[in-house]
């Protein structure tokens, strides 16, 4: 029988709460859940563990629970497009979401046809090229 998995520790939603403040200035509202994923690939087996969601800025968020320090974060626009953080899971949940929000605003970026080393001036599209310097 599987292991429970103990839910989202109250220094645990604080810490991913002002994580949040420091990214978007305020504070969004958190959804706790449990979720069935699978946890190990020679098992087809899915297991419960806590979830913590929320939505910001059109994507989804969630980061799971999968043991006491093992945690893993993927973000959502719909259910057709799903990303990860690139890494299988943090041991660290601090490092989970800032990694989880690091990897968003990139993808929000690219979406916006913004690349990594792109000035205001590249990615302004007026016309307009400042005064004629002599």
């Amino acid at each position: 029988m599987p292991e429970t998995i103990a839910d989202f520790s109250d220094s645990e939603l604080k810490l991913l709460n002002q994580t949040l403040i420091e990214r978007y200035g305020r504070m969004v509202p958190l959804q706790t859940a449990d979720a069935e994923i699978q946890l190990r690939a020679e098992s087809d087996a899915l297991d419960t563990c806590p979830v913590v969601y929320w939505e910001e800025r059109g994507a989804h968020f969630v980061v799971f629970k999968l043991g006491d320090t093992r945690f893993k974060a993927q973000f959502f626009y719909n259910e057709a497009t799903q990303y990860g953080t690139g890494k299988e899971s943090f041991d660290n949940l601090g490092d989970c979401v800032v990694t989880l929000l690091q990897v968003q605003a990139d993808h929000e970026q690219q979406m916006k046809g913004i690349r990594s080393g792109m000035t205001r001036l590249d990615i302004a599209d007026d016309g307009y090229d400042g005064p004629l310097v002599i």
